[in-house]
């Protein structure tokens, strides 16, 4: 998951960089409105957390942007305590939560992963995908309850692919998905998470199909089929009595 922060207070962005990260979103981020513009013009995001008080462009304004060009990427507004009609405004001009200055991360943390799901189209904090399942809040992944070991690039990987279960996800979408500005990732390195993830996951009948020259796929689950089985007779020594005949 690939969040952009617009925020002006550095400190605040830090913190909340820091934090995001841990939690393994990669995190970009912009401190005036004119770089938000065009950010949000040029690349995807999957979340945005917009501070309304930026300079150089106003946060309603990227956020008016943003919504004309039929995005419909969620977006967090911060605001101060006190600025009810800028929240109000916010809201009527497409975003989808917001907070108010001074916040707690956990809370802030909480309403990205609850816009996050959203995002990609609702559903239950733990997807499953037959034997396994991945808990998007404590990021854990597992199998038949058994906990395996993926690095946050695998996590990034599995999440990504879950979310397009049936449908082609190409190289370029995930390193968009997975890479902040500046970091080097080659396709070279996705076919290398790619091929640790899938030798971790197959145990558990999830299969990633390649197509060669245009990116990967997770199969979709293939449901038990069971066979109902006749009972036996009550006494198996007993004779089955045959069936009478009339004539």
């Amino acid at each position: 998951m690939r969040i952009l922060i617009a925020e002006d207070d550095s400190i605040l962005a830090d913190g909340l960089i820091r934090s995001l990260r841990q939690s393994g979103y990669a995190v970009d981020h912009v401190p005036h409105g004119v770089d938000a513009d065009n950010a949000l013009s040029l690349q995807t995001f999957d979340l945005l957390i917009l501070d309304l008080g930026l300079p150089m462009m106003s946060g309603l304004e990227v956020l008016r942007r943003l919504r004309a060009r039929n995005s419909q990427m969620p977006v967090l507004i911060l605001t101060a305590a006190d600025s009810v009609d800028e929240r109000v405004k916010g809201l009527d001009l497409g975003a989808d939560d917001y907070m108010a200055k001074p916040f707690a991360l956990n809370e802030l943390e909480a309403r990205v992963r609850a816009l996050t799901r959203r995002g990609a189209g609702g559903g239950p904090t733990v997807v499953k995908h037959g034997a396994l399942a991945f808990d998007q809040v404590g990021r854990i992944a597992s199998i038949n309850d058994q906990v395996i070991e993926l690095s946050a690039r695998e996590l990034g990987v599995l999440e990504v692919l879950l979310q397009r279960v049936g449908r082609l996800v190409s190289k370029e979408q995930l390193v968009n998905h997975l890479c902040e500005w500046g970091e080097e990732v080659s396709n070279n390195a996705i076919e290398v998470y790619v091929h640790r993830l899938r030798k971790k996951i197959e145990p558990g009948g999830a299969r990633i199909i390649t197509v060669r020259g245009l990116g990967y796929s997770l199969e979709k689950a293939v449901a038990a089929v069971t066979t109902s089985v006749p009972p036996a007779p009550a006494n198996a020594d007993e004779p089955v009595s045959p069936s009478p005949h009339y004539k």
